[in-house]
């Protein structure tokens, strides 16, 4: 059973919790995290999710996702859930999210990281993770209108893709 903290509107949280998967009551949010990891060539770190998942099976999705759990930061859930789903150890406490989507019960910190990673060491969650592999940003578009990745607004991949290595707007000298 997974327990999360529950904000309001403002993202602050209050002195209530929820459980994944029941019924959110209305003005209740929870904070969502993602990872989207990056090699040298531009390539994203895409899994391949276990065909027993409930939401999304034997899919093809981002790096990592997950809810924040009761108690955790943004950085913390972050951390734990590439950890946890594919072995990859990383410290979060000087990271920021790139930005974040507002969906309908909540807040999701997409979190966009540069790092070579040998996908040889990686260690899956069984129950979570069959696979992972490297894609580029046309392949996972591909695969989104092929039915065999989760289906993304093709816009969002753009956004990822193209805020990789960024934070906030293009900046313009000064005149």
């Amino acid at each position: 059973m997974e327990v999360w903290d529950v904000y309001d509107i403002r993202r602050n949280k209050t002195d209530r919790v929820m459980i994944r998967g029941e019924e959110v009551s209305e003005g209740d949010y929870h904070l969502v995290v993602h990872v989207c990891i990056f090699n040298k060539e531009g390539k994203m770190l895409i899994q391949h999710r276990h065909e027993n998942k409930k939401r999304w099976p034997d899919k093809w999705d981002l790096t990592v996702g997950g809810g924040a759990i009761q108690g955790e930061t943004s950085q913390e859930a972050a951390k734990r859930e590439l950890e946890e789903e594919l072995g990859i150890e990383l410290d979060f406490e000087n990271i920021r999210p790139h930005f974040t989507v507002n969906f309908k019960n909540g807040f999701d910190d997409i979190y966009l990281i540069e790092k070579e990673i040998d996908i040889g060491n990686l260690r899956f969650q069984k129950e979570e993770v069959k696979a992972a592999r490297w894609a580029s940003r046309d392949e996972i578009l591909k695969m989104i209108e092929n039915g065999k990745f989760i289906p993304y607004y093709h816009s969002f991949i753009h956004m990822v893709f193209d805020m990789r290595k960024k934070y906030g707007f293009i900046e313009q000298k000064s005149l």
